[in-house]
């Protein structure tokens, strides 16, 4: 007995494969982009060299500390907008800074600017796991 797949389905296996398989490389890029229009000191070694040189997410970590500490000073899109990003590195401490921002879903995004709308979205739907 031949058993086989339709096409259809074929051809959105091959697409989602495709897609997990450049997910790590799209994701790095995402990262970069939202590191770079956030400020470099708070990623990585802090320095612009330093973000300019990464070539994995690995290079480029948050630098938890320092953005703990400065949560409370900095305007509402940059705390929204540093604590998601964070979120995607660590989920438990991403969560509780969004919630420290007062985040209540994901609605609460339409207050970030295209840029940083997309470089959210490009990073929802290219998570691969830190």
């Amino acid at each position: 007995m031949n058993l086989s797949l339709p096409e259809d389905v074929l051809d959105q296996m091959a697409l989602e494969q495709a897609h997990f398989d450049a997910a790590p490389q799209a994701f790095f890029e995402a990262w970069k982009r939202g590191a770079q229009i956030a400020g470099h000191e708070w990623f990585g070694d802090g320095t612009h060299e330093g973000l300019q040189r990464a070539t994995t997410k690995w290079d480029l970590r948050p630098n938890m500390l320092m953005l703990n500490d400065a949560l409370g000073v900095l305007s509402s899109g940059q705390r929204m907008f540093l604590s998601a990003m964070v979120s995607f590195y660590n989920s438990r401490e991403g969560g509780a800074m969004l919630k420290r921002c007062g985040f209540e879903g994901l609605s609460d995004f339409g207050g970030l600017d295209l840029e940083r709308r997309q470089v959210i979205a490009d990073l929802t739907l290219h998570y691969n796991g830190w």
